[in-house]
């Protein structure tokens, strides 16, 4: 069964900054590209970042370009999201969501508990 669980969310200030986690089960996470979402309180579901299989290609949403980094360790089956330099329009509950193509294409919803990632002073 195909399992992602994200972790790293909190409290923080604007400015600050947080990494984010997702452990995959369930599969291989170097078999797909994964992405990273989120929604915003009462708000719909937004793309952030994608990574590539292996790691080579990253795209950004522009409202996080130059403040986030996707990373991933195949190895360790994990997938990262590095926030930097937060803001209030930030907060909102994050997901990894497999990507059914490569970046760029279709992805999963999603269909893990998510992290909430809160920016406030």
């Amino acid at each position: 069964e195909v399992q992602l669980a994200e972790s790293g969310g909190g409290l923080v200030q604007p400015g600050g900054s947080l990494r984010l986690s997702c452990l995959a089960s369930g599969f291989a996470l170097r078999g797909y590209a994964m992405s990273w979402v989120r929604q915003p309180p009462g708000k719909e579901i937004e793309w952030v970042s994608c990574i590539s299989s292996e790691g080579a290609l990253t795209t950004y949403s522009d409202s996080v370009k130059g403040r986030f980094t996707i990373s991933r360790d195949n190895s360790d089956n994990t997938l990262y999201l590095q926030l930097n330099r937060l803001k209030t329009d930030d907060t909102a509950m994050y997901y990894c969501v497999q990507q059914a193509t490569a970046c760029g294409g279709k992805w999963s919803p999603p269909r893990s508990q998510g992290t909430q990632v809160t920016v406030s002073s």
